[in-house]
């Protein structure tokens, strides 16, 4: 036990998050501003955001239009609620802006404070579909090995990364959930025959896995998915937090890999990470009977304090207004190309076991004798950030504004950062 005058006890205030706290303190990079694709730190280094922060910075860090559009929003109307009769014009725009862009036909949309918030909710009304169709056996969701859908509760349950599920005294803080097989379709419907599908009521994937490694899905993977809950009566929720608006091109993964899913959760990109938002894409077949006029219709009890803030989607509008003004979906299309051809040179390195690349989402696998975040911590030594993730792997996803110079560079340094930790 640390002595009461011990760095690690004497440290500042803030928790951190998902963080091994002895190992960070003294370490901490305090960020103070940024601009575009650099991050400049209180110690007066300016570093470039090899990974849009979480994900999320789409349009690249302090975008004036964003600011003015808070701004004009505050003066006007902060926020009020949407609870009940309740609801303000912006959260009404924006539900009509997303619901035209969805991969699902005629979405109503739900929205709360993120990524976290919409998979509770998301598979919250997943169970609440079938007790509602009368199929009350209906309660398990599966998820895939590898799995990353936030640390609520249910995220936290229904994680494919085992070390988010340990610690808390069962195997899964909500209980009945399983794990399902990555990438091979028939291991999936081996594991529905074993539960049977009379007790499954959703399926949650990311189209792209992101914390679990970058890996994109298998040839016909998700396809099969969207087979097998079709056959089965299972709801399949994709989980577009990171992928939704542009990330891999199109505004949804779900358009790019062609599925059509009954949920879509998404946040991140949506802000580009201004203001925290999030939300689920609901299909009619689940709205529907939740707005009929009858005396039997239910009610779903959802909802937060800060959904459909009024300034978050106001940002959100003008941020989905950058991506189209910009032209940032097309050109992730050819930084894709061009972080790909950069990768595949660097897979000849004899410090690389795998690079894998899906839309603006680029994952280098090490070799088991170097370690991910050894090399990541070297990279911030030269300026570039980017993260280790589960599978040994080094997370490469800038700003959809990055230059073509800025990721052969960027890939540059990790082919020099790997090639000096194997000769060492």
């Amino acid at each position: 036990m640390p002595n009461e005058t011990s760095p690690v006890l004497d440290g500042p205030a803030l928790w951190s998050a998902q963080a091994h706290m002895p190992s960070v303190l003294g370490r901490q990079l305090v960020v103070e501003r940024a601009e575009g694709c650099y991050l400049f730190t209180r110690d007066g280094r300016r570093l470039f955001d090899g990974t849009a922060g979480l994900w999320h910075a789409n349009v690249g860090h302090s975008r004036p239009e964003l600011a003015e559009a808070a701004y004009q929003q505050m003066q006007r109307l902060e926020t009020y609620h949407i609870f009940g009769r309740y609801v303000n014009d912006r959260a009404l725009e924006l539900g009509e802006r997303l619901a035209a862009l969805s991969p699902i036909n005629d979405a109503k949309v739900i929205l709360n404070s993120g990524g976290s918030d919409a998979i509770d909710v998301a598979c919250k009304l997943a169970r609440r579909h079938w007790q509602r169709e009368g199929h009350p056996t209906k309660t398990v969701i599966l998820s895939r090995e590898f799995a990353y859908h936030g640390l609520h509760a249910y995220g936290t349950s229904i994680a494919g990364l085992d070390f988010n599920r340990a610690g808390y005294g069962t195997e899964s803080l909500v209980p009945e959930t399983a794990r399902v097989s990555t990438y091979d379709i028939a291991a999936v419907e081996r594991t529905v025959n074993e539960i049977g599908a009379e007790n499954i009521a959703a399926l949650v994937a990311e189209p792209i896995q992101g914390t679990g490694g970058v890996n994109p899905p298998a040839p016909g993977y998700l396809e099969g998915l969207q087979r097998i809950c079709r056959e089965n009566d299972i709801l399949l929720i994709a989980d577009e937090v990171i992928t939704g608006f542009g990330r891999t091109g199109q505004w949804f993964a779900s358009q790019r890999y062609d599925i059509q899913p009954d949920l879509l959760t998404f946040a991140k990109g949506v802000t580009s990470g201004y203001a925290p938002l999030g939300g689920v894409l609901v299909s009619p077949e689940i709205w529907q009977p939740f707005y009929r006029d009858s005396s039997e219709t239910p009610i779903f009890r959802h909802g937060a304090t800060y959904a459909g803030h009024a300034t978050a989607s106001a940002v959100a509008l003008r941020n989905l207004d950058l991506l189209e003004e910009d032209e940032l979906l097309p050109r992730v299309s050819e930084l894709e190309a061009l972080l790909s051809s950069e990768l595949t040179q660097l897979q000849s390195h004899p410090a690389v076991a795998e690079t894998r690349v899906a839309g603006l989402l680029g994952g280098v696998a090490l070799a088991d004798h170097l370690s991910a975040e050894g090399v990541t911590d070297a990279l911030i030594e030269r300026d570039f950030i980017t993260r280790p993730l589960r599978g040994n792997t080094v997370q490469i996803s800038p700003p959809f504004i990055t230059t073509d110079a800025e990721i052969k560079q960027l890939v540059a340094e990790l082919s020099d950062v790997l090639t000096e930790q194997e000769a060492n």
